[in-house]
């Protein structure tokens, strides 16, 4: 009789407890996900025994690789101390200085506890500003799962928002325009031809479409359409913020927007994000304004622990931090391309910093349409052969790959021989 894997028999329980057996849609592939046992640095290690170099990272928070023993120290310490009080902290102005001396936008922070949180509250503060209803998002991008931004395009270049999950009513995304990332034109054309526009929100570097960047000059031309009109430009740093650069995208970019949310990194590995910007639009936040936002565990004394402990440690070290990650990409990124010239595959690859990804397309990728090209059948090949010999990227074709400072050389030399055995054996799958 042939012994399940100990990750196959969770995942059978798992189904009958919750929808699809996971917490998160994207965890969810096929046969079925591995369950994890623990994590150290570059590494995780699942119940099976099995170990891979990690890609995903928790996507993307773990900037300093799984566990790190700084980061674990400080929380341990915390602890010790009670888990939340319902008060404020020394700690959360500690975390919020380094938030507003660092990330270009941020003159006032407000910590909250998910990225769909900071977008919800800044889109909500940019109608609270401007005293207009609609807000401009572009196809590809993600601001979680709160109604307004859960949208596609409709048909034609660009429409109203449709909603992209049932349970939202049609009218309650009206207010939201989709058009396609990096065509300037269209949006132009939508911004002079619609009225009562609040915001535009975008992420500057598109990392939930895989990676896609913006042509150069975009972003200046974004910011420049942005404040000839009034519009208050939202940059969605929670991929970017402190992972292209410890300023986010923004500073890398040298482009500022009214405000910014954050996530992810800032919090080392546990559940923080926040949303902040120009001080008079942060002023029309409750309890000196009337725009609303609260949350019990908002500022959670460990989970700011856990991210000052993180951007300490990264700000500590300084340029160099972010170059040694930036061209340990950037060796992976070119060996890709090597296998892609040398036996004409048709992939393309997309990459800035510390993140990447690969599309198993003929064609550029830079906009969702683009994207929407690659093969996803043969991404999911190219996921199952990986992990086979030990390296786990992201499950599904439309996330990022990411590069911690824990991730060796050796790490990196084993990851490059398995992608060229993996994009070999799949180059006759055409």
């Amino acid at each position: 009789m042939k012994v399940k894997s100990k990750s196959k028999l969770l995942f059978e329980r798992a189904k009958r407890l919750m929808p699809g057996g996971v917490n998160s849609p994207v965890r969810a592939f096929a046969p079925y996900p591995f369950f994890t046992r623990y994590a150290r640095g570059p590494t995780i290690v699942d119940v099976d025994g099995n170990e891979y170099i990690d890609y995903c990272l928790a996507y993307g928070p773990l900037i300093l690789g799984h566990s790190h023993p700084e980061v674990m120290a400080a929380v341990m310490q915390q602890l010790g101390k009670g888990t939340m009080y319902g008060t404020p902290t020394e700690k959360e102005l500690e975390l919020a200085e380094i938030i507003c001396e660092n990330v270009p936008s941020v003159e006032m922070v407000r910590l909250v506890n998910t990225g769909t949180e900071a977008t919800m509250s800044a889109i909500r503060a940019a109608r609270g500003y401007t005293g207009k209803k609609k807000i401009i998002k572009f196809e590809g991008c993600y601001h979680g799962a709160h109604d307004g931004v859960l949208v596609k395009a409709g048909s034609g270049a660009t429409t109203f928002g449709t909603p992209n999950s049932l349970g939202i009513p049609l009218e309650t995304t009206q207010n939201t325009l989709v058009v396609p990332f990096n065509n300037y034109e269209m949006l132009e054309k939508v911004v002079h031809e619609e009225s009562d526009i609040a915001a535009l929100i975008m992420e500057p570097v598109i990392g939930n479409a895989g990676v896609i960047l913006p042509q150069e000059g975009y972003l200046n031309k974004i910011r420049e359409l942005t404040e000839e009109n009034d519009i208050v430009l939202i940059f969605d740093e929670i991929i970017t913020g402190f992972r292209v650069s410890f300023g986010g995208a923004q500073e890398y970019y040298n482009v500022t927007p009214d405000m910014t949310t954050l996530g992810k990194i800032m919090g080392g590995g546990f559940p923080i994000a926040a949303f902040g910007g120009r001080k008079e639009i942060m002023q029309t936040i409750a309890p000196i304004g009337k725009v609303y936002q609260a949350g019990t565990f908002s500022g959670n004394p460990v989970s700011v622990v856990a991210g000052l402990t993180t951007l300490k440690i990264i700000r500590n070290k300084g340029a160099s931090f972010y170059k040694e990650m930036e061209l340990k990409c950037k060796k992976i990124m070119k060996a890709i391309n090597d296998i892609k010239e040398d036996d004409d595959i048709p992939i393309q690859i997309n990459g800035t910093a510390s993140m990447f990804q690969i599309f198993f397309t003929d064609q550029p990728v830079y906009d969702y349409r683009s994207a929407r090209t690659s093969q996803t059948n043969r991404y999911a090949i190219y996921h199952k052969k990986l992990m086979k010999q030990g390296i786990f990227v992201p499950p599904s074709q439309f996330e990022t790959c990411f590069i911690s400072s824990e991730h060796s050389r050796e790490n990196i030399e084993t990851t490059i021989e398995a992608l060229e055995h993996t994009l070999l054996s799949l180059k006759d799958q055409r």
